[in-house]
């Protein structure tokens, strides 16, 4: 099974990618995690350092692939997950979906790109041109992360007209939303009701889940020494659960912008429609005086629709 995780920049898509891939190694799993962004940090979390990439190693190689032994581009992380950092060109240079490309072809090469029960693809940012979708091409399942935000949710719509449409010619389906770190799901359901798309996961607003990133170890190796913290793992064996049960999942039908945006607007503009109050326009904040921030977000939600 090939999975391709997808979402706004900085929604933690390689936090929930590191722990899924954990998760799936602890249900007795070969995983394979590929970083597909140029910063190549995917895999920290797993591995502790920042690991040469495929291009690096390439281009060290005089780009000889015969030159090239898996244990030059693959490291083993912590529980036993393999690791790959594609890398990428010079920002402002190239294309990173050509890089997805030649990682893929260097790892059949070596013989590995088969030899996996699961290949995760972490993907960078939004998707905005086909080199960014590249990943979906050797994909079975595009996983979404999102928070309760109208940007975020904004990034997923566009994600799914791009699975959609590589669904063409692709066997490619829509596992679902995973909602990260956020305390309410309403405007997610919100979004799910008109474009109807599982919602496998919503993880709680819990510090340990961004700081995890910081500290370069995942939320199964925090929760070894950190007893407390282990009911977060659940939420990631939950998810794992669900994939391998290798479910149907959906082509999605996006909604127009013009649509997305009457629809998220309207959840924050009349919020006498909707069934409880929102933390922010973009998403859940830790906050402490609620009735200041209640009114400054009344202020901003309106300044934000009328500029």
């Amino acid at each position: 099974m090939k999975l391709a995780v997808y979402g706004k920049g900085g929604i933690g898509k390689s936090t929930t990618s590191c722990n899924i891939s954990l998760a799936l190694s602890r249900r007795g799993k070969k995983v394979l995690q590929i970083g597909c962004d140029p910063k190549h940090d995917s895999t920290f979390t797993l591995t502790g350092f920042m690991i040469p990439t495929i291009i690096d190693t390439l281009k060290s190689k005089d780009y000889h692939y015969e030159d090239v032994w898996p244990e030059d581009v693959i490291y083993q992380g912590y529980g036993g997950v393999d690791c790959v950092e594609a890398g990428g060109p010079p920002a402002g240079a190239g294309c990173g979906g050509y890089v997805v490309g030649e990682t893929v072809k260097l790892l059949k090469e070596l013989n590995a790109f088969y030899e996996y029960d699961i290949i995760l693809f972490d993907v960078l940012g939004d998707v905005v041109c086909g080199g960014f979708a590249a990943p979906l091409n050797y994909s079975d399942y595009c996983i979404i992360v999102t928070d309760n935000g109208f940007d975020a949710l904004f990034a997923a719509n566009r994600i799914c007209a791009s699975v959609r449409e590589k669904a063409r010619t692709h066997p490619l389906r829509l596992a679902g939303l995973i909602g990260n770190r956020t305390n309410k799901r309403d405007l997610i359901e919100k979004y799910v009701e008109a474009c109807p798309i599982p919602v496998l996961e919503v993880l709680p607003l819990i510090e340990d889940i961004r700081i995890s990133r910081v500290k370069g170890k995942t939320l199964f190796e925090m929760a070894e020494i950190e007893k407390t913290i282990t009911f977060i793992c659940d939420y990631y064996l939950n998810i794992a659960d669900q994939l391998l049960t290798e479910p149907e999942g959906v082509i999605p039908r996006e909604l127009s912008d013009s649509n997305l945006f009457s629809l998220l607007s309207d959840f924050y503009l009349n919020p006498a429609n909707n069934p409880s109050e929102q933390n922010s326009l973009h998403g859940d904040k830790d906050t402490s005086n609620n009735s200041f921030n209640k009114k400054l977000k009344k202020e901003e939600n309106m300044e934000f629709f009328l500029v």
